[in-house]
C-alpha cells in the first residue's frame, strides 16, 4: 500500500507554524544568548591591563572589563616585572574564540589559551572574541588574594 504525501497546504502550514515555535522559544529562552558585535570589524581595543603597578606588585591598572559577546576584542597585558606572573582564566579562556596571541615579536595562532607566564617585564597581546555570556576571572596563580585579579563580565 502506497502513502500518500501530505497536501502542499498542509505541509507549508506545518512549516510555517515550526519556524515560528522556534523563534518564539528562541526569545522566550532565558539562556539564549545572541551575539552584539560583529567580526567583521576591526577590534575594539580595550584598555591596557598592567600587573604590578604598586611597589610591592600585586596591584593591576584595571579591575573589571564589560563585553559582549560576538564583538572582536584586543587586550594589552603588560607585566611590570615586581613579581612572575602566571595569569589564568580558565573558564574564560574556554569560552572565548582566540584569535591569536602577540608576544616578544611573535605572532601565536593557536585554538586555546591555558596561561600567560611572564616572568620578567614584558608584554602579550590577545585577539579573541567571547563567545558565551557570564562573569569571569581572570588573575595571576597564588596572588589573587592579594590583588592580582580582574573581574570580565560578558553579557
Amino acid at each position: 500500500m502506497m502513502k500518500r504525501a501530505a497536501p502542499r497546504s498542509f505541509r507549508l502550514a506545518a512549516l510555517a507554524a515550526l519556524a515560528s515555535t522556534a523563534v518564539g522559544l528562541a526569545t522566550l529562552c532565558p539562556g539564549t544568548s545572541r551575539a552584539e558585535g560583529d567580526l567583521a570589524t576591526k577590534p575594539i581595543e580595550l584598555e591596557t591591563l598592567v600587573l604590578g603597578t604598586d611597589m610591592i606588585g600585586f596591584n593591576v591598572s584595571v579591575k573589571e572589563y564589560n563585553l559582549e559577546t560576538g564583538q572582536a576584542y584586543r587586550l594589552l597585558i603588560k607585566a611590570s616585572g615586581h613579581k612572575e606572573y602566571a595569569m589564568v582564566a580558565p573558564d574564560f579562556f574556554n569560552n572565548i574564540w582566540l584569535r591569536k596571541v602577540e608576544a616578544g615579536g611573535l605572532e601565536i595562532k593557536a585554538s586555546a589559551l591555558y596561561e600567560l607566564e611572564f616572568e620578567d617585564e614584558g608584554e602579550a597581546e590577545l585577539f579573541f572574541v567571547p563567545i558565551r555570556p557570564g562573569t569571569y576571572e581572570l588573575y595571576a596563580k597564588g596572588l589573587q588574594d592579594k590583588g592580582t585579579s580582574v573581574t570580565i563580565n560578558v553579557k
